[in-house]
Parts: C-alpha cells; structure tokens; sequence
C-alpha cells in the first residue's frame, strides 16, 4: 500500500474527527474507455471532484483510494491523502486498504461513482449515526427501476442486512429500497467489521455491505433515504448521460433562483462553475465551459460557446460567438455571429459584430473591429500579440499580422494587410493597388468557355 501524506495528517488530528472515505479504483471497463471510472467528466469537471468538493465541507478528513498506475487521477485528488489498492478484490477490500488513515471519529465510506450525493444528505447520514445505540447508518433510496442494486432487508423498523442483487433470491430482488452502498460508522467498529469479511460469494470477493449484518448484530442501524437521482451509481455512458441531465437541471434551478433569464433552460448547458450574475440572460442552445463569469445585464445570445472567460456589465454576445480562455470582455462590449476570441481583451463599449478571428489581443475602448478582421497570432513556433487603442477603427478584411500595435483613434482601410505599426490618428491602407484592363473580362470568359468546351 502506497500513501500519501501530503494533506498533512498527522496522527493528532485524526483523533475524534469525522473521515470521508472514497472508494474511487474503479477502471472505465463498463464505460469502454481507458480513462478511469472516476475522471469522467460531470459538469465540466471529472466526477471525483464533485464528492471530494461535497464532502470537504462536511467532513473534517477526506481520503482517496484510487487503483494503480491512476497518477492523473491523484493528482487530481491533491492535496487530501491517497492510498492505492493494489489488487481489486472488491468494496471491503478497497475500504480496509485506508484503515490506517480512519483516525477515532466516524468514518464514512462513499463511492467516485456516486458524485452528486449534497452536503444535506451526508450531514443527515452522521446525524443518524450519533443516535443512540446507532452501529451504523447507509444511505437508500428507491429507484423508478431498482435493476441489479443491492436490496435493503429491514425487520421492525431496523436494517438487517443488504443482500446484492446477484445473490439474491426472489423474495429479495422485490424489495423496492436499494442500496446507495455509503455506509457510516465510528472508526473502531468499521475496523473490526473489515477484518472479519469473507469473499465467500459468487464474485469471490470481499463485500463492504457484508459489513451492514455485522454491525446489525451489535446495535441498530439505521437508513437515510434520498432520492435517486442523487445516489443513483455511474458505471456506463448511459448511466453518466443520465447524471449529466439531473446536474444540469439542479444547475438551470439555481441559476432561476438567482435572477437569471433562461429562454429555454433545457438548452442551455452550465459547467459547476458558472458564475452568472442577476440580470443576466441566457438564450436558448448556449453551452458555458469551465470557468465563466457573466455580469449584470449581459445577454448571450443563442448558439454561443463561453469558455475561461469574463463578461463584463451590458455586453452582448453572439449570436454563434465562441469566447476562449483567457478572453475579457469588458463592460457594453459587443461579440457578433461567427466571432472568435481567444486571449483577448475587447475593451469598454468595442464592437467585433461579425465574422472575425481575435486571437492573444488586447483591443481599447469603443474601437470598431470589421467584419472578416483577422489577428495572426502564430507563426508555428510562437504566439504574438496585437495591440489596438482606443477610439480605433479597423476596416473589413483587415489581417493584423502580430506582434504588431494600432493606435488610439487610427483607421485600418478595409482589406489591408499590417504588418507595421500604425501610429495615433493615422490612416493605414495596406493593400495592392487596383489596376483595371479594359475589354479583358470578355476576352477571358471566351478563353475560359472555349477550354471548358474542349475538355
């Protein structure tokens, strides 16, 4: 077993305090991908993070038992502990393999595969523990179709056992409570519990739900309920697809609640850190990237992209805009149909309405930017970067080959091509000088007709 103690747990700290366990060694088999179960994403993030955010805020600890040769999945886990299972001999194994870091307090045992379980649900799961002669408290719920869950057998008000679906009998396979499969217990218990499982089942594996008949025996247990679209397990695509759709809808509710304008919520796809001020409106078929901030008043329009970006006060964005990371968007600024910008800043009340490329840019106040205006940013090797000033004026079909800078008040003529400064107040026209032949466009149609007609 390999730990890491770069979370700092010292033997001290852990006496007494609560312990968030999470079981996340599972591989991506079911999933049909290499990536581990645990790094798919959910939101914009993968899903471990989302039960590591949940639980830290609820618990005093939280540990990470992760499989193998999964070092992106640690690092993704930093800075609480890690401890590996190096063999996968089932969720009793996985859990006894982080024995060590269990300290004094309560320990609760969660999966990476259950990432939307709320902060409301793990408190009631320690309220129900701290009541008295409480062995052990699971979390259960009853799903529309109970499929392959484990099933919770309760006799007079109080769980006996949980009895997993493949060794189940029939009688068994009707109950209609399910386990979720997180389980709560003071630390010494949990230990004993752990030592004493057998692998004496159809899998030849060591069950942490076996765990549930041995604490049944010293005191009671005893089972919170939440609904099932907050503990229901992820182990395929469908099942992550189903995930996505129950955060989407918690993430669009909230959104409402603050005082933003949803057209069409269902079309609009939020990350979980999607900050959106009151006042702001989303149109419909919008998707919002991790890390988007949007003030007061802005409107995004539809078929808009937001990625690593801010919004400033009264902007407008899109319709079809793509905002990259790294992109500022200052306040009453405006972003038009088929307008990409990455690493820019279009600064207060500037205009890039249409059909326009604005890569690592810094653009000033009120500066217009024309239609099928192209910075070029990067030469295959290094990126650049323009500088255009305030009160600027920049015709269409300009290319601005960085690094290169515009002054303040300067006008670019429509179809230029800059690759020198321009100065404050100059006019600028970089383009080849029109000649026209008279006569010659009939005698090139002819030219061309008669090749066409030959073959």
């Amino acid at each position: 077993m390999r730990e890491n103690h770069a979370a700092g747990v010292s033997a001290s700290s852990m006496r007494n305090a609560t312990t968030a366990v999470i079981l996340a060694a599972g591989l991506g088999t079911r999933m049909c991908s290499a990536l581990p179960k645990a790094m798919h994403l959910l939101g914009g993030r993968p899903m471990i993070s989302h039960l590591i955010e949940t639980a830290s805020a609820v618990f005093d600890r939280v540990v990470v038992v992760i499989g193998p040769e999964m070092d992106a999945l640690a690092q993704t886990c930093a800075p609480h502990a890690v401890v590996v299972q190096a063999e996968r001999l089932g969720t009793g194994h996985a859990a006894r393999t982080a024995e060590a870091l269990f300290g004094d307090g309560d320990v609760a045992i969660l999966y990476a595969d259950n990432p939307l379980i709320s902060g409301e649900t793990m408190r009631a799961l320690l309220a129900a523990r701290a009541q008295p002669e409480t062995s052990l408290a699971l979390l259960a719920m009853r799903p529309v179709d109970p499929g392959r869950y484990g099933r919770v057998v309760v006799e007079n008000g109080r769980v006996t056992r949980i009895v997993e679906w493949k060794d189940a009998i029939d009688a068994e396979r009707a109950i209609d409570l399910c386990n979720a499969g997180v389980i709560c217990a003071e630390a010494r218990y949990l230990r004993e519990w752990l030592a004493e499982l057998r692998a004496d089942n159809t899998q030849g594996e060591y069950y942490l739900t076996d765990v549930v008949a041995l604490a049944a025996e010293r005191g009671v247990v005893r089972f919170v309920e939440a609904p099932e679209a907050e503990l229901a397990g992820i182990n395929s695509r469908r099942e992550l697809a189903r995930a996505e759709a129950a955060l989407q809808a918690r993430l669009r509710e909230a959104a409402l609640e603050r005082g933003v304008t949803l057209v069409a919520p269902e079309t609009v796809f939020f990350s979980t850190d999607t900050q959106l001020d009151a006042d702001v409106t989303i149109e419909p078929n919008v998707v919002f990237g991790p890390g988007v901030r949007v003030r007061s008043g802005a409107v995004i329009r539809a078929f808009s992209h937001l990625e690593g970006c801010d919004v400033g006060g009264s902007a407008i964005i899109g319709p079809y805009a793509r905002l990259r990371p790294g992109t500022i968007c200052e306040e009453g600024s405006h972003v038009g149909n088929f307008v990409e910008l990455k690493a820019a800043t279009l600064g207060r009340g500037a205009k890039a309405n249409h059909l326009t490329y604005l890569g690592d840019t810094t653009i000033g106040a009120r500066t217009n930017i024309g239609a099928g205006t192209i910075t070029c940013n990067y030469d295959g090797y290094f990126k650049h970067r323009t500088i255009i000033g305030e009160n600027a004026f920049i015709g269409s079909d300009s290319i601005l080959i960085a690094p290169v800078k515009v002054g303040d008040g300067a006008l670019v003529a429509a179809g230029s091509v800059i690759t020198e400064g321009v100065p404050d107040d100059a006019l600028a026209m970089g383009r080849a000088r029109q000649t026209n032949k008279d006569g010659r466009a009939a005698v090139l149609r002819d030219i061309l007709k008669a090749r066409k007609e030959q073959g």
